[in-house]
Formats: structure tokens, C-alpha cells, sequence
């Protein structure tokens, strides 16, 4: 929004200037000509006292005197007479043209466009001692357009140097302005960034426009509406936890009085299912408590302790436990940390509990290409079943439940991962769970 804010100005600004300034140079450069063409007017003045004088000599040293200046050239043209049959001509011009002869005729003054300037005819009147208009002498001035040498490339540097001024002085408006849109709207992502973390962050102040500070206004009122729902929501399960506690230990005492042994431990199974569930329900209800929205823990950490954890179950059976981190730091992923303790866990159980004991495992925690990590178990046992889908719910053709590796594979792809396998170099099993990079 800021940058599309600066281009926006800057290319109106700039269409303004152009639209300005061009044609401002142009009339300086039209009024250069002009200034020029009325400073010379008055120089015709002092050469026609000169040329009334009928001193051609003087009229020679005069005009070699002003004609120093190349921009404005002074010539007096004579009407022909016996000793110049075509005229005379005392200075720079080539001699008389249709123009000059009109002017001594008429005699009146005129000024006439020309390439490259402006030309001012001035026929002089010699007095009355002069024979008739056709013996009028005329003074042609020559006043030549302002060039690249003039001062007026000075004042087109002092216009673009007006146009760049008023430009970076735009931009700079544009930036505050966009400055005082951007701020608030970054300030109030920020804070809904903020709102995954396990704690609240303190409400963004209502700032900037007035749309931005309705939008954080609202924010804040549904922030606090949903953590009041969220906390009615745990009251409630807890107090769920806390009913169903009391007639599950009474059912619990009534059992244990059965005579009936198998009945007995049949129910008291029953009674252990049923109080896991709701010690689960109770758990994951308090979760984003724990974890906030957007659960993350320290891959490194989490796997370095659970080999700790594993490695003397290990050394009592004498089998080789290698565990190889190739990342260094904490590398955090988008897990709870309990889930990722849990997906270590059942990776490394199914390798103890199915694998002869001394069956070499090992553990590679590795970067994965595009993000995130990459956690393979190899194990030196007889590898998976070829007709089986590992993964699947209750279908790991071991006699277990089948629930290990579809929780690990259901707990990768929510980081944004995956699961795979395939067999082991050492001819058993690998499993390969990618874990997905953190979210920021």
C-alpha cells in the first residue's frame, strides 16, 4: 500500500511538472528573444544619430564598435546612387531585399520573424535636405534566438531544480502519508500474530484512519469475546470431569464387590477405557492453554531426551542405538511438545517391541529440502509386511491395536509434513517423518 502510494504520486506529480515546466521553458525562451529584441530598439536609437549625421565613416567605427555583441548584429543599408549602383551596405548583412525597400518606402519601422531569430528594420529620416523616401537609409538589426550558451540554460537548471525539489518533496509526503496508513495496519497484524502464542498479547491501541481503527476496535472486542468462549468451554469440560468422576467411582466400588472374577476384571477394563477418555477429552480441551493456537517446540531438544530415555532399554538388550542429529541449534516445528515425545516414542517402540533385541536401530534427525526436518528410524529386523499398510488404523499385522504409526503419520502431515517408509540399508525397516517448517 505505501510503495503503491509513492509510484501513484510520484507519476501525478511528475505529468504535473512535465505539464508545467515545458511549457515554462519555452516562454523563458520566447521572453529571452523578446528581452533581446527591446534592448536592441533602444541601441537603433543611438545608431540613427549616428546615421543622420551623414558621416558613413562614422556610421563604420560605430557599428564595429556595438557589433561586438554575436547575438545582435547592426547593419545600415544605403538606396542605391551613382557610386553604388545596388546599394551600399555598411556591416554584416549580405544587402536589401524586398523587406528593406518596402520600409524605405513606407517609412515605418517593423519587426519580422526570421530562422533563427528576429529581424528590426528602422529607416532614418535624413531631414529635410534629404532628396525622398527612396534616398532613406534603413537600419536592419539582426537579433539572434538565445542559445544553449545564453542564460537561459541557466534558468531551465533552476526549473528542473524547482521540479526535482517539489517531486522529492511530494515523495516524502507520500511516504508520511502512506507511513500513517501502513503503521496501525502492521501494528494490528503483528497482534493478530501474536494471538497463537500461548499468552495473550496486550490490545493494539486503535490507530491510524478511521477504517483501520474501527478494524482494531472490533478485533479487540472479538478477542475478548472468543477467550470468553474458550474459557467457558474448559469450565465446562472440567466440570464435566468432576460429574462424571463421581458416579464412575461409584461404579468402580460396585465392581470390585462382584463375585464373578472375569465379569469383575471385564468391567474394570471398561471402567479404565472409559476414565483415559475422559482424562483425554479433559486434556485436549485444555491444550490451546498449554500450547496456544499454534503449538512449537525445539525438534533437537525433544528427540536428544527421548533417546536418553530409550538408550538404557537399549543397553540392556545389547542392541546398537545410534542417534545422529546433522542440524545444529533448535530447530523448532510446528508440534506440541507431547505429541512430538509421543511420535518418537511409538517409532521406537514398534523397533524394540518388533525386532529381534540385537537389532542395531538407528536415529537421524536431518534438514528437509524446502523446511523443516527430517526424523528417520532405520532398524537391522525383518522389515515391515509387504502386504500391509503400516499406517493404517488397526492394521499393523503384529497383533497390536494398528493405532502407532497412523497417529505419527496423522501428527506429521498436521505439522505439514508426511510419512513414508521403505526397507532399511541394513535390511529391515526405515520410517521417514517430515515435520514440517515453524510458522512465523
Amino acid at each position: 500500500m505505501r510503495r503503491s502510494l509513492i509510484l501513484t504520486v510520484a507519476a501525478a506529480v511528475t505529468m504535473v511538472l512535465l505539464a508545467m515546466l515545458v511549457p515554462m521553458a519555452v516562454l523563458l525562451r520566447s521572453y529571452a528573444l523578446e528581452d533581446r529584441i527591446s534592448r536592441a530598439a533602444l541601441e537603433v536609437q543611438a545608431t540613427e544619430t549616428v546615421v543622420s549625421g551623414h558621416d558613413e565613416g562614422a556610421v563604420a567605427t560605430y557599428l564595429a564598435t556595438i557589433n561586438r555583441n554575436p547575438d545582435v548584429q547592426t547593419t545600415v543599408l544605403y538606396p542605391p546612387d551613382d557610386l553604388h549602383p545596388d546599394g551600399e551596405a555598411i556591416g554584416p548583412a549580405p544587402g536589401e531585399d524586398h523587406d528593406v525597400v518596402e520600409a524605405r518606402l513606407t517609412g515605418q519601422a517593423s519587426v519580422r520573424d526570421v530562422d533563427g531569430g528576429a529581424e528590426i528594420l528602422v529607416p532614418v529620416s535624413l531631414g529635410p535636405s534629404s532628396a525622398g523616401p527612396e534616398a532613406t537609409p534603413v537600419i536592419l538589426v539582426q537579433v539572434r534566438a538565445p542559445g544553449l550558451e545564453s542564460d537561459i540554460v541557466r534558468a531551465w537548471l533552476m526549473l528542473l531544480l524547482l521540479g526535482v525539489v517539489l517531486l522529492v518533496g511530494a515523495l516524502v509526503l507520500a511516504d508520511r502519508l502512506g507511513r500513517s496508513f501502513v503503521q496501525p495496519i502492521r501494528r494490528l497484524a503483528a497482534y493478530a500474530g501474536a494471538l497463537g502464542e500461548r499468552r495473550r498479547p496486550e490490545p493494539v491501541a486503535p490507530s491510524g484512519p478511521a477504517e483501520v481503527r474501527e478494524l482494531a476496535s472490533a478485533m479487540n472486542r472479538l478477542v475478548v469475546r472468543i477467550e470468553d468462549l474458550l474459557e467457558r468451554e474448559r469450565a465446562g469440560v472440567a466440570d464435566l470431569s468432576h460429574r462424571l468422576r463421581t458416579p464412575m467411582t461409584a461404579l468402580r466400588l460396585r465392581v470390585d464387590g462382584l463375585a464373578d472374577a472375569e465379569g469383575r476384571t471385564r468391567l474394570s477394563g471398561d471402567l479404565d477405557e472409559l476414565q483415559a477418555t475422559v482424562d483425554q477429552v479433559v486434556r485436549e480441551a485444555r491444550r490451546s492453554e498449554r500450547e496456544g493456537v499454534v503449538p512449537m517446540v525445539d525438534a533437537v531438544a525433544v528427540v536428544a531426551e527421548r533417546a536418553r530415555f530409550w538408550a538404557p532399554l537399549a543397553d540392556d538388550q545389547g542392541r546398537a542405538f545410534d542417534v545422529r542429529v546433522e542440524v545444529t541449534g533448535p530447530r523448532p516445528v510446528p508440534i506440541s511438545e507431547q505429541d512430538l515425545q509421543a511420535l518418537v516414542d511409538v517409532l521406537l517402540d514398534n523397533v524394540f517391541t518388533h525386532t529381534p533385541e540385537d537389532a542395531a536401530v538407528t536415529v537421524t534427525l536431518a534438514p528437509r529440502p524446502g523446511g523443516g526436518l527430517s526424523l528417520t528410524v532405520d532398524d537391522a529386523g525383518p522389515g515391515f509386511p509387504d502386504d500391509v499398510d503400516v499406517s493404517g488404523r488397526g492394521e499393523s499385522g503384529a497383533g497390536s491395536t494398528g493405532l502407532g504409526l497412523a497417529i505419527v503419520d496423522r501428527t506429521a502431515t498436521d505439522s505439514g509434513g508426511g510419512l513414508s517408509w521403505e526397507p532399511a540399508p541394513a535390511g529391515g525397516a526405515r520410517v521417514v517423518v517430515e515435520l514440517g517448517p515453524a510458522v512465523r
